[in-house]
């Protein structure tokens, strides 16, 4: 096979995602963090930043893209979330892209929280799903204060509901405890070297 083994992790938010891809990333995995790549393209020089202030001069703010100013556009535009997702997509596309041609690792992780809505599940060799019980989700994401129970439910819906990805998963990983996702990540490592060893 040409290029290294793509694992894709997914997960709702409050899943348990970012804690287990450093799981991996602790493990010697390099990560490819999609959220992480939107700051990159956002922050002052970004590649994003001159197609977004074409389209909406007032989202940038100091050189950078303004993730409120893009709030308040979405909030009277319609048509905004559309003409935004035409840009970024493509250009977090073309990072990953360039992750995946410069590793040299055998192995490398996707953490990606839209791997199902995006179809890049299609583009990997493992999907690995996070997952806990609704209960534990809800309590981590309202615990971490940066965002009310209306918005949470926002974002629930937006995303595909976790009975569906884990349907989807080739592994799922539960994440109620930290010593029980980690013996899961050590498992789905152990199983991609035995495949790549074959």
């Amino acid at each position: 096979m040409s290029g290294p083994y793509i694992i894709g992790l997914t997960g709702s938010i409050g899943m348990g995602k970012s804690t287990t891809a450093k799981m991996f990333d602790d493990a010697g995995v390099p990560i490819w963090d999609a959220d992480a790549a939107v700051h990159r393209i956002y922050d002052v020089g970004g590649a994003a930043v001159e197609p977004i202030r074409a389209v909406c001069p007032d989202a940038i703010l100091d050189g950078a893209v303004s993730r409120d100013a893009l709030k308040n556009w979405m909030s009277k535009d319609t048509n905004a979330l559309k003409k935004l997702e035409e840009i970024v997509h493509p250009l977090v596309a073309q990072d990953r892209a360039e992750f995946l041609a410069d590793s040299s690792s055998p192995i490398v992780l996707l953490d990606m929280p839209l791997l199902f809505e995006i179809g890049a599940h299609e583009h990997v060799d493992l999907v690995v799903v996070v997952s806990a019980p609704a209960e534990l989700q809800r309590a981590r994401v309202l615990e971490r204060g940066t965002m009310t129970e209306a918005q949470f439910e926002t974002i629930l819906a937006k995303q595909v509901p976790d009975a569906d990805k884990r349907a989807r998963a080739d592994v799922i990983i539960p994440t109620e405890t930290l010593d029980g996702a980690r013996a899961a990540v050590d498992q789905v490592i152990a199983h991609v070297k035995e495949q790549l060893d074959a």
